[in-house]
C-alpha cells in the first residue's frame, strides 16, 4: 500500500487543484500528478476526472477518498499521540490572521510564543481572504464573527471596546465633542466596511446611534488609524489597536465616557479528537496574554 500516493490523492481532492496540492506539498506538479496516476494504476480505477478548469471525483473516487479521510485521520491521532509525550511541543505552526489584527496584535503574541518555546517555527500568513483550513493546511485562523464551517472550533477573547479617537492637530482646531449628538458637525474617518455611516456608542446608561459624516474613507483599520492620526477626523477604533499611538500622545479619546461595542476576535482551529501541543501551547498563551487587553 502506497500511504503516500493515498496523502497525495487526498490533498488534490482538499485542494481543488493539482497546482494547488503541489504548492502546499512542495512538490511539482509532474509529480503529484504522477503519485494519483500510479495510484489509480495500482487500484485498477479511475479517481479523479480531469478537466482544463476543474476536478470531478468518479464515484469510485469519491468512496475511497471518504475512507482515505478516515485513515489519515487514525494515524494523525496516532502521531499527535505520541508527540504529546514530548517535553515541549515542536515543530512548524501554520497561522492565518487578517491584515489590521496581524500588524496590531500578533506581533507580539508570536514573539512571546517564541521566546517560551524557541524550537516551534511560526509561519505566518497575512490575509484577509478566509482561507480553508484543511486545504491550506492552516493550524489556526484569528477571525472575527460567527463560524459557517461546522469542522471548526473557535476560541473567543474580547479585546476592549471601539472606541473615538483624534490628533491633537484636530482637537485643537474641532473642540472635542461633549455628546456623541455633536459628531455630526465634526470630519469623522470612516471605516467602509461598517455597514452604515453611523457610530453607535452608549456610557452604561444610555445607548444612541449617530449618523456621521466625512469625506475618507477605508476598508483598512490601519489606514482609518493613519489618517487620524494625520488630524483627519475623529475615528471609530478598537482601543487596543489604537493603544501605542496614545502612549505616544498621537491619539487622544474622545468622549471617554463612551464607548462602541466589545472587541472580539476568535483563535479557530479544525475540530479534530486530538489537538496537537503546539496548537494547544498557542491558544495557552494568548487566553494569558490577551485576557489582559479587555479593558
Amino acid at each position: 500500500m502506497d500511504l503516500d500516493g493515498i496523502a497525495v490523492f487526498v490533498k488534490v481532492v482538499q485542494a481543488g487543484s493539482f497546482s494547488q496540492a503541489a504548492r502546499l506539498l512542495g512538490m511539482p506538479n509532474s509529480t503529484v500528478s504522477a503519485k494519483v496516476s500510479s495510484l489509480e494504476k495500482r487500484l485498477g480505477v479511475t479517481l479523479l476526472q480531469r478537466t482544463t478548469r476543474k476536478l470531478h471525483l468518479t464515484q469510485n473516487g469519491e468512496a475511497y477518498f471518504r475512507r482515505c479521510v478516515q485513515a489519515l485521520e487514525e494515524l494523525q491521532v496516532a502521531e499527535n499521540e505520541l508527540t504529546s509525550a514530548q517535553r515541549e511541543p515542536q515543530g512548524l505552526l501554520k497561522l492565518t490572521a487578517p491584515a489590521d489584527i496581524s500588524r496590531s496584535l500578533l506581533p507580539s503574541l508570536v514573539s512571546r510564543f517564541r521566546k517560551q518555546y524557541p524550537q516551534i517555527g511560526v509561519d505566518l500568513r497575512v490575509t484577509n481572504r478566509v482561507l480553508d483550513l484543511v486545504a491550506e493546511g492552516i493550524d489556526l485562523a484569528v477571525r472575527a464573527g460567527k463560524l459557517k464551517d461546522s469542522r471548526l472550533i473557535a476560541k473567543r477573547f474580547a479585546l476592549g471596546h471601539f472606541a473615538l479617537w483624534a490628533s491633537s492637530d484636530y482637537l485643537k482646531q474641532h473642540p472635542a465633542p461633549s455628546h456623541p449628538r455633536e459628531l455630526s458637525q465634526h470630519e469623522c474617518v470612516k471605516f467602509s466596511l461598517f455597514k452604515d455611516d453611523g457610530f453607535e456608542l452608549t456610557n452604561g446608561k444610555e445607548r444612541v446611534r449617530i449618523a456621521v459624516s466625512g469625506r475618507l474613507l477605508a476598508d483598512d483599520f490601519e489606514v482609518v488609524k493613519s489618517l487620524a492620526v494625520l488630524g483627519e477626523g475623529i475615528a471609530f477604533l478598537p482601543g487596543f489597536f489604537c493603544a501605542e499611538e496614545a502612549s505616544e500622545n498621537k491619539l487622544f479619546r474622545v468622549l471617554p465616557g463612551w464607548r462602541g461595542d466589545t472587541v472580539t476576535v476568535s483563535l479557530v482551529y479544525l475540530k479534530q479528537r486530538f489537538v496537537s501541543p503546539k496548537v494547544r501551547a498557542f491558544i495557552s498563551l494568548a487566553e494569558e496574554i490577551l485576557k489582559n487587553k479587555n479593558g
